[in-house]
């Protein structure tokens, strides 16, 4: 009877510890934060909402504005700090550079989950990676993680492999040896079902010479069969382009996504209203053509920690010697370098003020020279020099980019129902967009992770 009694004791015991740990369980399931005495720049593009409250719940923003009061949740004053969604980038590139090199050896799941953590540090939380990818990624699981947030870092969307040019564009040294080059439209509908079992959002092609350093192009034949063949597995495409002459070829055969500025001259009024008739998407990826030249001297954020902490080890070594930038203003593309940029930023406000879906992407990861994380702040500022306002670009890079990659549902705004990602700030990026680097906290889904 006693043996009875004591069983019963420990049977009681172990229920009662079963019971409150899955109350303790229950109650870190379902967390509440509130965030008060917020500005609020919610990426919809209108003005700050001034001291406002934001009820974060089970990662989702739940409620917005002065009428919140939750007993148990956990109160966080913001007063004087502003609040805007997380970054996104519509055009990267991930795990192939390593220090001062881009190399296929650099691609790991150490480099990976590294630099995703670094694009959220910087408050990027979701990231393209621009057609560069390797099969790793898809082996590994590791994207699928990643959405699913079972990974730290931000999440890593993918065009797979991408299309180029025979001895051509893209540069081979530059990881892209996984690039389908096809020499014949017959070789295209098998690459591209070697391609679509990677399940890609998007397909990349490069159109581009690299202003004369190959000899050829990948062909109109060859990229309109390449559009047709992804849009039969209705998978949209991306391209790569300088010259305003294929983007107006590029229009006509369906192109999705431009995934760089036009950079040859200023795009025409006819190619501008073609190009919203066909809901033809733009990212400019301005700090490109800044990189490509800005060493030649000191830039005003060389010695910022907020940029030095972005880059790769011995980049900064090599960008601030000497050597590097004597070797920058000898190069023979320096005065077309400057004068690229300068094209591509009244681009930017031409096909904006048109009406056409802008993106925001940097390029970054493809090379030492473009930071993952801080490209995508000073592409911000780049936006603003072109023409547009604060707002303005926020929303490019925070909403717009959403729509870009169809990820808009869930992320992009701070709105009732959205994934809780979201950077805290010093000052107020609505009046000086370089706020956006005075950075606080970074939440995603709800959670601080920096």
């Amino acid at each position: 009877m006693n043996i009875i009694k004591k069983l019963s004791g420990i049977l009681c015991s172990a229920l009662l510890l079963f019971s409150c740990s899955e109350k303790n369980k229950s109650n870190s399931d379902h967390e509440l934060l509130i965030l008060e005495n917020v500005r609020l720049i919610d990426g919809k593009g209108g003005i700050p909402i001034e001291n406002t409250k934001i009820l974060i719940k089970d990662g989702k923003i739940a409620k917005i504005g002065n009428d919140i009061s939750e007993k148990d949740a956990e109160i966080v004053d913001l007063k004087g700090k502003t609040i805007i969604p997380a970054l996104i980038s519509a055009h990267s590139h991930v795990g192939t550079l390593k220090g001062t090199t881009t190399k296929p050896e650099n691609y790991t799941e150490e480099n990976i989950l590294s630099q995703l953590k670094k694009y959220q540090d910087y408050g990027v939380l979701n990231v393209m990676s621009m057609g560069t990818d390797r099969p790793f990624l898809f082996e590994s699981g590791l994207r699928e993680k990643s959405a699913k947030g079972e990974i730290d870092g931000a999440r890593i969307h993918s065009a797979g492999y991408g299309f180029g040019a025979p001895n051509g564009a893209p540069p081979l040294d530059f990881a892209m040896d996984k690039v389908f080059r096809p020499t014949s439209v017959s070789q295209i509908p098998a690459e591209m079902d070697s391609l679509a079992k990677t399940k890609p959002e998007l397909v990349k092609i490069w159109v581009d010479d690299f202003n004369g350093k190959f000899d050829a192009k990948v062909k109109p034949e060859i990229y309109e069969a390449i559009i047709d063949e992804a849009h039969r597995r209705n998978i949209r495409v991306a391209a790569h382009v300088y010259y305003l002459s294929d983007l107006k070829k590029l229009v006509d055969a369906g192109i999705d996504v431009i995934g760089h500025s036009v950079r040859s001259e200023v795009i025409d009024n006819e190619t501008l209203a073609k190009m919203k008739a066909k809901n033809v998407i733009y990212i400019p990826t301005l700090s490109l053509d800044k990189y490509a030249f800005v060493y030649a001297k000191k830039p005003e954020w060389i010695n910022d920690e907020f940029f030095k902490k972005s880059l790769e080890p011995g980049v900064y070594e090599m960008i601030s010697s000497e050597k590097y930038q004597n070797d920058i203003k000898n190069s023979p593309n320096y005065a077309l370098n400057m004068k690229s940029l300068e094209i591509a930023k009244q681009n930017l406000k031409k096909v904006f003020d048109a009406g056409i879906l802008v993106a925001m992407g940097t390029d970054s990861g493809a090379m030492p020279l473009r930071a993952q994380g801080f490209s995508e702040h000073l592409e911000l500022q780049l936006m603003t020099e072109a023409g547009l306002n604060p707002l303005q670009a926020l929303t490019v890079a925070t909403k717009n980019s959403a729509k870009a990659l169809k990820i808009d549902q869930d992320f992009g705004t701070i709105e009732v129902g959205k994934t809780a990602d979201f950077i805290v700030v010093e000052g107020n990026p609505a009046k000086n967009i370089k706020d956006t680097r005075k950075i606080i906290s970074v939440y995603k889904s709800g959670k601080k992770v920096k």
